[in-house]
């Protein structure tokens, strides 16, 4: 059951100023990889300087309550489809359903640019998103090594959209 009712999911604004508390929902919501995944995420070399200009060169959208903001990703278009990365979720907020209106609302976007898909990639040891993102229609489609590593550490799933 959706019981996210009373928080809106909103594109980024042009003059969001929030970046600061953007970058602490996304290291509070990529916290539980710590010491899980290896590489480390990606999420621990972003700075609020680096997730404005991912915005300039992404679309954003943000889950908020009361003013709150308890969600977001972002979703780079590519010529055929969109890359969705950095899905985060306020910890006490997960398993509301927020995670996937933010899903809907990329996919949303992708079928609005007459794009095909939407991509992701998660890490290998990070199971129970592999579940999940299979439970909204995602497939494994490759296994990649980060730079240096000689065994896969990501997977990137990918949505066919109808």
């Amino acid at each position: 059951m959706d019981q996210s009712v009373g928080i809106s999911i909103v594109l980024l604004a042009a003059d969001f100023d929030r970046w600061d508390d953007l970058l602490a929902l996304i290291r509070r919501a990529f916290a539980y990889m710590n010491g899980v995944i290896d590489p480390p995420s990606s999420a621990h070399l972003l700075t609020a300087d680096s997730i404005g200009e991912k915005a300039k060169r992404e679309t954003a959208f943000l889950a908020v309550e009361n003013g709150r903001i308890v969600g977001c990703v972002f979703a780079l278009e590519r010529a055929r489809d969109f890359y969705v990365g950095k899905l985060a979720v306020e910890p006490g907020f997960q398993g509301q359903g927020i995670g996937t209106r933010l899903m809907r609302a990329a996919e949303d976007l992708a079928r609005e640019r007459g794009k095909d898909a939407i991509e992701l990639q998660t890490r290998i040891e990070l199971t129970a998103n592999h579940a999940a993102f299979a439970r909204l229609g995602f497939r494994e489609t490759e296994r990649t090594a980060h730079a240096g590593y000689d065994r896969p550490t990501s997977i990137t799933m990918r949505k066919v959209l109808s």
